[in-house]
């Protein structure tokens, strides 16, 4: 999308918006702290709800709608990450990441007040706004504070906040609501976002900024971005669900988010200060990292979605014991991520990318390949193992992706630049959420349909009926019982071979559309720009440059 924004290469001679200083490591600690806790803000969020949904529905009622629970954040998320980018190129990353806690917070205390579904649903997008904010600038934060090579290590601990979220958010949330009220899901929030708040006005200073004063927001192609992008994603997280995909609700979505996109285009090309400058799709960069990313949202929608049911399912264990199958990959991601800056220096960012991607691909692969367990709960260390190995690919793979990213940009630009990443990445698990949930209705439907007719009459015909019919088998003979796992078995395995596809495609993206040398590292303008930093001079300038 538009901007007049030049192309910059090793040459580039423009004056450069400057770096800002790392804090000092007595002030980093603080920081790093808060940054951590507010990732977990948004990272609790996205999993201790879950396991509160029967009480939430059975106080509130709205079971028809309740899953805009999760869809109405997620667009909420999506739609607002460009903004914050811009935002905090434009004003700064405190005032940005300060709106966005204080914003998530009202959305939390909100949602605990909620009379009905509409109301929670409705505070629930209030948080998503707030959660935007959250998740694209503490990213941009830890960029800022910590150079090249110690980036890896702030980089795993935010990773392992999304696991032991991923564990622990479902135990508290079944906890609160089991033996509390549902209520403190939310109202827990507050305290924490409080601490956060404090540690970051005390400890996060930035440099005053002039620019400030003479930037220019573009509302209108916001506003567009938000139309276009909520009108998309509604399209892709309902279609299928709630109405057919080519029923006229999803072909009336789809066109209008067609017509907003061609919209934003517009707006984006004539504004002075656009919301998602044109350089962020004219650099190989940026543009092969966000197809990249695009390619893991997609992938990962096999593991986070379909495990859980594979493992209730097919292998007859409970939520609990599922979850710990899946909580695997969450456990090695963040330390294949931690340790990932020793395959980049050596090799680059490009190649240790398409190592992990390459390595994410073969698992995903030897997935289908497991022979079929049955009802037995023994054989989860399988999957686990898969689970184990595809995190370790994955730390390869995603971080140094970001970290080549905001390492190749001015301080000004790193906010937009990161906020594009996470955006595809969300926007690719939108649509593989889509296409992998109509490929394992498709292959569940066509099994049902040749079950055998001695079987057939009874059997329920989509993934989540079959899911509730194995949960309370004595309503099923044998048969017909090992009938549908085997059936959930083969759905599973053909959304693992889909995933598989998606780690090629970001493979072949990073092969052929990725730079083998990156423009000279613009990180390194922080030592031109009078930071103090490890990070300065020639260090980034050379890593930067040589993206593999």
């Amino acid at each position: 999308m538009g901007g007049t924004a030049r192309r910059r290469t090793g040459s580039d001679t423009g004056p450069p918006t400057p770096e800002a200083a790392p804090s000092p490591p007595a002030r980093r600690g603080p920081v790093a702290a808060a940054l951590m806790l507010g990732m977990a803000l948004a990272a609790l969020d996205s999993t201790i709800i879950s396991t509160a949904i029967p009480q939430i529905v059975g106080d509130l009622g709205g079971f028809s709608v309740f899953s805009w629970l999760f869809s109405g954040y997620l667009l909420a998320v999506t739609v607002s990450l460009p903004v914050y980018g811009k935002l905090s190129d434009t004003f700064g990353r405190k005032p940005v990441l300060l709106f966005g806690i204080v914003l998530f917070l009202l959305g939390s205390l909100l949602c605990a007040g909620a009379w009905d579904m509409g109301s929670l649903i409705a505070f629930r997008v209030v948080q998503g706004l707030g959660g935007g904010a959250l998740q694209g600038t503490v990213q941009v934060i830890a960029a800022d504070l910590y150079p090249l090579e110690e980036r890896p290590k702030i980089q795993a601990r935010l990773s392992s906040v999304w696991a032991l979220s991923s564990v622990a958010g479902p135990a508290i949330g079944g906890l609160l609501a089991g033996y509390a009220d549902w209520r403190w899901i939310f109202l827990i929030n507050l305290p924490v976002g409080a601490v956060a708040l404090l540690l970051i006005v005390r400890h996060l200073h930035e440099p005053a900024r002039e620019a400030v004063a003479t930037s220019r927001v573009d509302w209108a192609g916001a506003l567009a971005i938000f139309v276009s992008g909520g009108l998309l994603l509604t399209a892709l997280v309902q279609g299928g669900v709630a109405w057919a995909w080519l029923s006229a609700p999803s072909l009336a979505l789809f066109a209008g988010s067609a017509v907003g996109m061609a919209g934003t285009v517009w707006i984006e090309r004539r504004a002075a200060e656009p919301i998602i400058p044109g350089w962020v799709w004219r650099r190989r960069t940026i543009s092969a990292v966000n197809l990249a990313l695009g390619a893991l949202g997609l992938l990962m929608i096999a593991p986070t979605v379909f495990l859980p049911t594979y493992g209730q399912s097919v292998l007859g264990l409970g939520p609990i014991a599922a979850g710990f199958v899946l909580s695997a990959m969450t456990l090695s991601w963040p330390i294949s991520a931690a340790l990932s800056s020793r395959v980049y220096n050596r090799i680059g960012f490009r190649r240790c990318a398409i190592t992990g991607v390459s390595i994410a691909a073969l698992v995903l692969l030897a997935f289908p390949l497991l022979p079929y367990p049955g009802a037995d709960p023994g054989a989860a260390w399988q999957p686990a193992l898969i689970m184990l190995l595809l995190g370790a690919a994955l730390g390869l793979f995603q971080l140094p992706l970001i970290i080549w990213v905001q390492s190749s940009v001015r301080w000004a630009e790193r906010g937009t630049a990161t906020a594009s990443i996470l955006f595809c990445r969300l926007v690719g698990q939108c649509v593989g959420a889509a296409v992998f949930g109509a490929v394992a209705n498709a292959t569940l439907t066509g099994r049902l349909e040749v079950a055998p007719s001695a079987i057939r009459p009874g059997l329920p015909d989509d993934l989540d009926s079959v899911s509730r019919a194995l949960e309370h088998p004595g309503t099923l003979t044998d048969q017909a019982a090992d009938y549908l796992r085997r059936a959930v078995d083969t759905a599973v395995e053909h959304v693992y071979v889909g995933s598989a596809g998606a780690a090629v495609l970001a493979l072949l993206t990073l092969l052929f559309l990725a730079p083998r040398r990156t423009p000279a590292g613009l990180d390194g303008e922080q030592g031109a720009a009078g930071a103090t930093g490890p990070e300065g001079a020639t260090g980034a300038d050379e890593q930067a440059r040589t993206a593999g």
